[in-house]
């Protein structure tokens, strides 16, 4: 198969996104949502402007103004946008075409939701439906459903919700999807990440990646 590209979100420090991008990740997450991993713009800029080449920034609003969102690319840099609460197609086209949108899946049912944007973004995030939180909840969901997910959306699909090097593999040989996205699954506590996990976690998906399937 393919290789799978790698997304670590929640980072908060710059040494250690720089460490996580030495690691081969091809993207870093900063939650500008309110949560215990959130950064700030200035704290996001920095963290941004250290970062090495050919790794990208991708900054993670819940129902965000969409001024806001835009000052917030121009203000720290950001390659992308990753939408995770109830934004509707249009915004996601105001925004194109940077926009990732993330889905929380409880059903099957969901994936009828998403067909609306499928002309507005540049890839889909599915994630565990919790009550309680719009991510980063270390829930699994279905994998089937995001695998019927990639067939109909014909978008690339980002798996999410619960990944962790310990299931990585096999979350990966069943859905095959475009990239992945990691965060408490990798943590000491919530932003700051064991680079440790990280580490093997990589490991796992180019493992993985490098199996014919």
């Amino acid at each position: 198969m393919s290789k799978v590209l790698i997304k670590v979100c929640g980072l908060t420090d710059l040494d250690e996104a720089r460490d996580i991008a030495r690691l081969g990740v091809n993207a870093i997450g900063l939650v500008f949502a309110r949560g215990p991993r959130q950064v700030g713009l200035d704290k996001a800029r920095e963290i941004i402007s250290g970062l090495p080449p050919f790794v990208q920034s991708v900054g993670v609003f819940v129902d965000e103004d969409l001024d806001h969102i835009r000052h917030a690319i121009d203000y720290c840099g950001l390659d992308l946008v990753q939408l995770h609460g109830k934004e509707r197609p249009e915004m996601c086209l105001a925004l194109a075409p940077r926009v990732i949108k993330a889905w929380r899946i409880s059903s099957r049912e969901d994936i009828y939701d998403l067909l609306p944007y499928k002309e507005a973004v540049r890839a889909f995030l599915l994630d565990a439906w919790s009550p309680h939180a719009h991510g980063g909840t270390g829930r699994t969901f279905d994998w089937s459903i995001a695998l019927e997910a990639k067939e109909m959306l014909v978008r690339p699909i980002i798996l999410a919700g619960g990944l962790k090097p310990e299931n990585c593999a096999g979350a990966i040989g069943f859905v095959r999807p475009w990239g992945v996205d990691v965060s408490s699954g990798v943590e000491l506590s919530p932003g700051r990440k064991d680079i440790r996990r990280v580490k093997w976690f990589v490991e796992e998906v180019e493992a993985i990646s490098n199996v014919k399937i």
